[in-house]
């Protein structure tokens, strides 16, 4: 990854919150149930929202946001850390749903992460550790819907 300004690593990211969604939006077009089909569609709604950030953040429509932002602390169950990577199959188990959705939750995290690291200005800085609290959230959540589901399951 090789950026020349702020507005580079903008794009790029943005561009990743696209794919992200319309991941999502297909694969939610692909399902038969409904429930599965509207959590689906709440991921998509989710990058949406990142994706519309990051091209405010663009256009400088967002400096009051992103200065008013709230950080704390996620805590990372790393449920994710133990299970495996499965590619999207029509009518997948519900808990694999889970843990497809974890393991992309869990590499933008470590995308966000690395651009963290790269950052060289204080609004760089900002932007990707909201961006990694974000996905932090979606990440834990989805590891505490796995892990009910499982312990529904006897697990």
């Amino acid at each position: 990854m090789d950026f020349k300004n702020l507005n580079d690593i903008i794009d790029f990211a943005i561009s990743k919150e696209i794919e992200a969604a319309e991941f999502y939006e297909d694969t939610s077009r692909l399902e038969q149930f409904s429930g599965k089909k509207q959590m689906l569609q709440e991921f998509a709604a989710e990058e949406r929202k990142h994706e519309a950030l990051l091209k405010d953040i663009k256009t400088g429509s967002i400096g009051d946001q992103l200065d008013d932002y709230e950080f704390k602390w996620i805590v990372d169950i790393k449920r994710s850390d133990y299970v495996v990577a499965v590619e999207y199959q029509p009518g997948m188990a519900y808990n694999e749903l889970l843990m497809l959705a974890m393991k992309r939750e869990e590499a933008a995290l470590k995308l966000y992460n690395e651009l963290l690291e790269h950052a060289e200005t204080a609004d760089q800085k900002k932007l990707f550790k909201m961006l990694c609290q974000e996905e932090a959230k979606h990440k834990l959540a989805l590891e505490t819907m796995y892990d009910d589901f499982m312990a529904e399951m006897g697990d």
